[in-house]
């Protein structure tokens, strides 16, 4: 995730705000798996599904991370994601995780991860999604 320009992972951000335009650009612009990704953290297990299927289970395994899944927050240690796992728990508003991202001047994915979790916070989940 590392690598997206900020414009971006601002549109990604704003996803989580029902911003359908911005998942749309993200959709049509080259960003499927950023989109996929938007809908697999609303939710959409079809999504998650065409992460896995398209090369991208690593954030198949950063959704499932963010439900507080400890297999797929494992799975992405031991493929080195090291990066998605902190950010996962940033997501869940972990102090340390949060803090280490102020510290690496990764302020928008501080903004990212209280998006992230706002949505979140306001939902209903089915938690019977794929399993790492």
């Amino acid at each position: 995730m590392l690598a997206y320009p900020a414009k971006i992972l601002l549109a990604f951000g704003e996803t989580f705000s029902d911003n359908e335009v911005l998942y749309n650009f993200l959709l049509t612009n080259g960003y499927q798996e950023l989109a996929a990704l938007s809908s697999g953290i609303r939710g959409s297990e079809e999504a998650i599904i065409w992460l896995m299927r398209n090369g991208y289970p690593h954030y198949a395994a950063l959704d499932g991370a963010i439900d507080g899944n400890p297999n797929a927050r494992m799975w992405l240690q031991k493929n080195d994601y090291e990066f998605l796992a902190l950010f996962a728990d940033a997501c869940n508003q972990k102090p340390e995780a949060l803090q280490w991202l102020r510290e690496h001047d990764l302020q928008i994915f501080v903004l990212l991860s209280a998006k992230i979790f706002g949505f979140r916070d306001r939902q209903i989940f089915d938690h019977h999604k794929i399993h790492f």
